[in-house]
């Protein structure tokens, strides 16, 4: 969503993001905000077609001169779908309060991908995130959480499993089987390359487990990732737009 906020005689778009709650909470505040916004999520696609797409990505620079450990830059890129050229990046730095702990990723990062978010002229239609959606033991990743916060269909493309039982998909680029989790269908596994590991697709937020394996396969080019994620992490790691 987005909003216009006058700026001299222009006025500048701005993204509207959600107060859906405070980022400052305890881990057992977090668990409860998560099984609350659960409920919340809506796993039905309104649309086929997502002109812009963006794809975030989170990284930690670690202890080096000016750089603390707890130091987290978050990147944002936004490609044309249809041509997957980069029409623009975001980039921030903010210290991260929240603990690392498995499965509450999203209060880590959370923040520091919204404030780069919020710096964006051209807002997307979707969001990959290089996490997990509803693929997540309480339902609600950082593709569901931060979905919740943009008002925006998103989806997570994880490389590696958090939850869920699942079939090998088949060789080839575009093969996929059915991620379960506590008897529920929670995500895809998909090939996007013959001959590499697959990834974890699961919806976020305005989003159906069909549509969001088949925008994932169409982002995909050279590499085993999709370009909005994987331009986002070289965006991370370099630190430079």
């Amino acid at each position: 969503m987005a909003g216009h906020v006058k700026g001299g005689e222009k006025n500048v778009l701005i993204m509207e993001i959600k107060k859906l709650h405070s980022f400052d909470v305890s881990t057992q505040e977090a668990e409860e905000i998560q099984r609350r916004l659960r409920e919340m999520i809506v796993l039905k696609s309104s649309r086929t077609r997502f002109p812009l797409v963006a794809g975030a990505d989170v990284g930690f620079p670690g202890s080096r001169p000016g750089k603390r450990a707890d130091v987290g830059r978050a990147g944002v890129v936004v490609l044309d779908a249809k041509t997957l050229e980069t029409v623009e990046e975001s980039l921030v730095e903010m210290e991260c309060h929240f603990p690392y702990r498995p499965g509450f990723l999203s209060f880590r990062e959370g923040p520091a991908v919204l404030e780069a978010f919020r710096k964006l002229k051209n807002h997307p239609d979707l969001v990959v995130f290089d996490a997990q959606g509803i693929a997540h033991p309480r339902g609600l990743g950082l593709a569901s959480h931060l979905g919740l916060f943009l008002d925006l269909p998103s989806v997570g493309c994880a490389k590696s499993r958090l939850v869920g039982e699942f079939a090998d998909p088949g060789p080839n680029r575009g093969d996929s089987s059915t991620l379960y989790f506590e008897g529920r269908d929670v995500g895809r596994v998909l090939r996007t390359k013959p001959g590499v590991k697959p990834v974890f697709v699961s919806p976020g937020h305005r989003m159906d487990q069909e549509t969001a394996a088949r925008v994932i396969l169409e982002l995909v080019t050279h590499f085993r990732l999709p370009e909005p994620t994987r331009r986002a992490h070289n965006l991370v790691s370099s630190g430079k737009t």
